[in-house]
């Protein structure tokens, strides 16, 4: 394949697929795959696939699929993009990303097109063959020397035949350069107290099925893998057992790539796929300077996130608010503290009123995006405590429009505030729909349209956000742009809604200051009160915690920490 640079390349391909069942880890174990072979001075890429016939994940619900994730350019992703993100500390696009639907969609388009030359159009080879050219085209524009496909779901669905077939004709057409990497469950039954490898062997063999050999199995499990289990499913799987990869859990998914390399798993990719000339001497010193340091908090700051996403049925489902998680991790680890958090339901400060006073005991407050009615009343009363009792409050999306709401009702005079979205017909909509959005919303044309991705952010002076993008900037020397006291920077976005320009000079006169906006002036993009009347108290409407790395941690994240630590400490 020819490349930018003067030389011929020869990418190289890994895919890696799950076994025995679903959230066994791939993501991770593909991500980790990735930051290993960068430590190794390797151009890395990665691809998700996923098996459902949506077009992308962005409408569907999050309880059923976990968060949706945001590329910069506006592609709605599993969640698996956003740690791809944040282990290789990259910014992919909608090349990175694929289903089933997308893949189809293509075929049919292009058979209508008549670029198939008229003739017959089947599953085999051609939906495979897509497949293979998307992964080829997003290998193309990274210059990538690696390329990881993660394949969602589980051996053995019928949904996953055509994805295992393209890498099959890959691994055909390149042979040497395409590696499967095997990521399998491995349980200790309680009845029994040993470690079984039997239902690997059955992944594995379901691999061979699809004509398919995994050169490496990443054995997953409660502990690590002994040598006897090494053994027996290298004997049975057919490979060598220093390619069988121990995977224990740990209590960080950062561990995972320094626990990889404690097996050589760099050192037996590069000379599986022959890129010893390639790979360097590896230098994992500042990912391993991120994970000593997440281990050495000296404090805890306690985070209440306030949702409405979490329960399935007796479960708690953290999965859905991933990132923002994820993001208060780095801020706190770059802090020096533990960040502890509890998820609070919103529908429960719906139904008991006085259950507001229970979260003086916290040192912030964090509501994140959602849409629709269910727990908005919940999350006004606790923004309004907040407030009322200076404590350190973060809105993001929907949680900062609520906050405009609340201060528009109490503060403002407009008792009847709400937003359009939940009370068409409402006194004060002081969050409305956006007027590009209207004749999509009233079409029913909801996929793939809302405000999505990286947009331009104009943050003013002498304002706390301002404040706080200022001293990130001037650490990092990372400005865009400087028009005076004012900065522009990006973040990426993900709404219909927002708040509305009629009401904008009443908010303002209030007391409530916009100190970001979109660079026209049009979109306000941040709320906040100024630190002589509250220690922290800043909505956004764009999500940060897309942005957040291990390696560099949001700003903002890092400001709401801060203050929460204050907080901590008075």
């Amino acid at each position: 394949m020819a490349t930018s640079g003067k030389k011929q390349k020869h990418p190289k391909y890994i895919f890696v697929v799950g076994g025995v069942m679903s959230g066994v880890g791939k993501g991770v174990a593909a991500s980790s795959i990735g930051t290993i072979l960068q430590a190794r001075g390797l151009t890395v890429t990665a691809l998700k696939i996923d098996p459902y016939i949506n077009i992308d994940a962005g409408t569907m619900n999050p309880t059923e699929h976990g968060e949706v994730f945001v590329l910069n350019d506006g592609d709605e992703t599993d969640q698996d993009m956003g740690n791809y993100e944040r282990f290789l500390n990259m910014s992919f696009t909608s090349d990175n990303y694929m289903t089933t639907g997308r893949v189809y969609k293509t075929v049919i388009e292009k058979e209508r097109n008549l670029e198939y030359g008229g003739r017959n159009v089947e599953v085999i080879p051609d939906i495979p063959n897509e497949v293979i050219r998307r992964i080829e085209n997003a290998t193309e524009k990274a210059n990538a020397d690696v390329t990881i496909i993660e394949i969602g779901g589980t051996l053995g669905e019928y949904q996953n035949l055509i994805f295992l077939e393209a890498a099959r004709i890959l691994k055909y057409r390149c042979p040497g350069d395409v590696l499967v990497v095997l990521v399998s469950y491995l349980p200790v039954p309680g009845h029994i107290g040993e470690m079984k490898t039997k239902p690997t062997q059955y992944a594995s063999s379901t691999l061979n099925n699809a004509g398919l050999q995994a050169n490496i199995i990443i054995a997953r499990g409660k502990v690590p893998l002994d040598q006897k289990r090494k053994e027996k499913i290298a004997t049975f799987c057919n490979i060598h057992p220093d390619h069988v990869i121990s995977a224990p859990d740990v209590s960080s998914i950062y561990d995972v790539p320094l626990n990889f390399e404690k097996d050589n798993l760099g050192d037996i990719i590069c000379s599986s796929l022959n890129m010893g000339n390639l790979c360097k001497q590896s230098d994992l010193s500042a990912w391993k300077k991120f994970v000593t340091k997440s281990k050495k908090p000296t404090k805890t700051v306690s985070i209440a996130v306030v949702g409405k996403y979490f329960s399935s049925g007796e479960f708690v489902l953290s999965d859905v608010y991933l990132s923002i998680l994820e993001a208060l991790k780095f801020s706190g680890y770059d802090n020096g503290v533990k960040v502890s958090i509890d998820y609070l339901s919103a529908m429960a400060f719906e139904k008991d009123t006085k259950l507001v006073s229970s979260l003086k005991k916290y040192d912030g407050i964090l509501i994140p995006g959602g849409f629709g009615k269910r727990g908005v009343e919940g999350k006004i009363r606790v923004i309004e405590y907040a407030r009322k009792n200076k404590i350190p409050y973060f809105g993001i999306c929907y949680g900062m429009q609520l906050m405009v709401i609340e201060y528009a009702r109490h503060i403002a005079g407009l008792k009847q505030a709400n937003t359009r979205e939940i009370e068409p017909h409402a006194q004060h909509c002081v969050i409305d729909i956006m007027d590009d959005q209207k004749s999509l919303v009233a079409g029913s044309n909801y996929g793939g349209t809302m405000r999505l991705g990286q947009y331009d952010l104009l943050l003013h002076g002498k304002t706390v956000a301002h404040g706080i993008y200022a001293d990130y900037f001037k650490k990092r020397d990372k400005v865009d742009k400087k028009i005076k006291d004012n900065i522009i920077t990006k973040e990426r976005h993900r709404h219909r809604y927002e708040v509305s320009s009629e009401y904008i000079e009443t908010l303002q006169k209030s007391g409530l200051v916009f100190s970001g906006r979109s660079p026209d002036g049009r979109l306000m993009e941040i709320a906040e009160l100024p630190v002589s009347q509250h220690p922290f108290f800043v909505g956004v409407q764009f999500h940060p915690e897309f942005l957040a790395r291990p390696l560099d941690p949001h700003p903002l994240f890092s400001a709401f920490i801060k203050a929460s630590l204050q907080r901590n400490k008075k």
